[in-house]
């Protein structure tokens, strides 16, 4: 299969259902609100995409994404509540913020524990990340292996951290609401991120080094390539994008839920290999991700204003992602 006709297929289809959708539903889905809606959800997938289509250049996986995310999410969450004095034994930090004020309505933090709490999300993400990373590297354990452990494991610390209930924060809206010039903000930390980590792939040494490692491991290795040190930064560095989308995330349902992420590494490994990224490793671009985190987001927003259920939903996604892996297996077929 042609190079550029593989990579023109995610935009051509992207455009497909947007035209489609335009025509079933132009009063409801061709409307301003929808489509800065739409791209407001995206930008939580997409950001922790732009991490994932490093790993998955490099030949890896993770499947943990999600877990990391509600973790991130209720440290940050966890940080800014105990900054405005709330008492970490108490159930208070549970209850629905429209209570009205007094003793039976949680803290509202103050911006500088909002930032301090934004910071110890990430971290929390940065650490997930670090934790995967070292595993894969250090120990020769499979991305597989490693993450679905992780999956697991972070999702429990999650739900141990306040017996299964959210921590609301009911003021903390702006990354998830806000505005800067006339644009959402978690859209523009999403457009911030996709930027630098495509320049970062395509100038920076690590990201040409990513592409190697995932082509072949062991030629990397062999021409000089610190493999061990680049994957654990690699990893690493998605666990970064991971804390930021998880506190975006957290602002925009003003609470941090132990259920959040469930099921979100199939759409974000979804984007990636539908935009071209090859589950073999040493190909794939900032740029397709986008498209194909676009594309599953529009076709969700359209399903549901079709009426289609989440269930059906989720046969669609899965279809496309094997219809995606077929596409990269003919194109390698075609190639050998």
């Amino acid at each position: 299969m042609n190079t550029l006709v593989r990579k023109v297929i995610p935009f051509a289809s992207l455009v497909i259902i947007v035209l489609g959708l335009s025509a079933l539903r132009p009063d409801t889905f061709l409307t301003a609100d929808n489509f800065i809606n739409v791209l407001s959800r995206s930008s939580v997938n997409g950001i922790i995409a732009v991490g994932m289509t490093a790993i998955i250049i490099s030949g890896g996986i993770d499947l943990s994404v999600g877990s990391a995310l509600a973790l991130a999410g209720m440290v940050g969450a966890w940080t800014m509540l105990w900054l405005a004095g709330g008492d970490p034994a108490g159930t208070l930090w549970s209850v629905p913020s429209d209570i009205p004020a007094g003793p039976g309505r949680p803290p509202e933090p103050t911006a500088l524990a909002m930032a301090f709490g934004t910071l110890a999300g990430v971290a929390a993400g940065t650490l997930c990340g670090f934790v995967n990373g070292a595993l894969i590297s250090k120990l020769r354990l499979p991305p597989f292996i490693v993450t679905l452990g992780t999956m697991s494991a972070l999702r429990g610390i999650a739900y141990v951290m306040n017996d299964g209930e959210p921590y609301n924060v009911a003021t903390y809206k702006y990354l998830g609401e806000g505005a800067f010039l006339g644009a959402r903000v978690c859209v523009l930390i999403f457009a911030a991120v996709a930027v630098l980590a495509a320049l970062a792939l395509r100038y920076v040494r690590l990201g040409r080094y990513t592409y190697a490692i995932g082509s072949n491991r062991e030629a990397a290795f062999h021409a000089g390539i610190n493999v061990d040190r680049c994957l654990v930064w690699i990893y690493t560095l998605t666990g970064v994008a991971i804390g930021i989308a998880a506190m975006i995330q957290t602002s925009r349902t003003v609470s941090a839920q132990p259920t959040a992420g469930l099921s979100l590494e199939l759409d974000v490994i979804a984007a990636v290999v539908i935009g071209g990224a090859s589950l073999s490793g040493g190909r794939g671009t900032i740029l397709g991700t986008i498209i194909g985190t676009l594309l599953i987001s529009f076709l969700r927003n359209g399903c549901t204003l079709l009426g289609i259920s989440t269930n059906v939903q989720l046969i669609v996604i899965g279809a496309i992602i094997v219809a995606a892996v077929s596409v990269d297996q003919l194109a390698r077929s075609k190639t050998q």
